[in-house]
């Protein structure tokens, strides 16, 4: 499996070669994170049909914020999701503030790194 690197301006906030892709978007495990500072519960909370009701984390890295830019299910509710073993694992919005840092690649604030 390829390595799958998460930054936010240009800090790296996960990393790991353990990962699963849902929908597009990669899952990191708990483990993965750089360190947990960066990451502080969100109030948001989100429903999918399938893999049941996500919770959210505000990121923070050295005073630049993004608000419920990471989200994870704490309890699947299907066994499809639950079969994923994606419980408890944090994935990333890509859709946010432009990140400059990467000049050989399209750049996003949470850049995704290797063959997904």
């Amino acid at each position: 499996m390829p390595h799958a690197t998460a930054t936010f301006h240009g800090q790296v906030i996960a990393d790991s070669d353990t990962y699963q892709t849902v929908e597009g978007n990669i899952y990191f495990p708990p483990s993965s994170l750089i360190s947990q500072s960066h990451f502080s519960p969100s109030t948001l909370t989100t429903v999918c049909p399938w893999k049941g009701t996500a919770s959210y984390y505000n990121i923070s890295v050295n005073g630049d914020e993004a608000k419920d830019a990471a989200w994870y299910y704490p309890e699947p509710t299907t066994e499809k999701a639950k079969d994923l073993g994606i419980q408890g694992w944090i994935a990333f919005c890509r859709f946010l503030l432009p990140d400059t840092s990467r000049e050989t690649e399209p750049a996003y604030a949470f850049q995704h790194v290797g063959n997904h």
